[in-house]
C-alpha cells in the first residue's frame, strides 16, 4: 500500500423539525434557483426538477417555518413568480453558516487522527 494516500472526509447537514426535513443542500439549491429565476417552474426546470416536486419542497420548507421562505407574486402584465422572502435568505446563510462550520469542525477532528 502506498503511504501517498491522502484522506478527507464528507459529510452532509440537514436542519430537520418533528415533520422531517427543514432544510439540506438540494432545499437550499432550489431557494437559490427560485431566488435567481423568480419562478418555481424555471427553478425546477434547471434543476431537472418536476414542478410538482419542487412546489412540495417549497409547502415543506413553508409549512415548517415560522414565516414562509418563498411567497408566490400575483400575475400583471408580465405574470406572475415566485419570490424569496427575508426570511428564505435568512434560511440559507444560516444553513450555509452551519455547513461550513460543521465542515471546518469535522476537519478539524479528522487531521488529529492517524491511520
Amino acid at each position: 500500500m502506498s503511504n501517498d494516500i491522502k484522506y478527507s472526509i464528507k459529510s452532509r447537514i440537514w436542519i430537520c423539525t418533528d415533520e422531517g426535513t427543514f432544510l439540506g443542500e438540494g432545499r437550499i439549491s432550489l431557494l437559490n434557483k427560485i431566488d435567481e429565476f423568480g419562478s418555481i417552474s424555471k427553478a425546477a426546470k434547471e434543476m431537472n426538477m418536476s414542478y410538482k416536486k419542487a412546489w412540495e419542497l417549497v409547502n415543506s420548507m413553508n409549512s415548517q417555518s415560522k414565516t414562509p421562505l418563498v411567497e408566490r407574486t400575483i400575475g400583471g402584465t408580465g405574470g406572475g413568480g415566485t419570490i424569496l422572502t427575508e426570511a428564505g435568505r435568512n434560511a440559507i446563510k444560516l444553513f450555509q453558516h452551519v455547513n461550513k462550520s460543521g465542515k471546518a469542525s469535522l476537519d478539524k477532528e479528522f487531521e488529529k487522527i492517524c491511520f
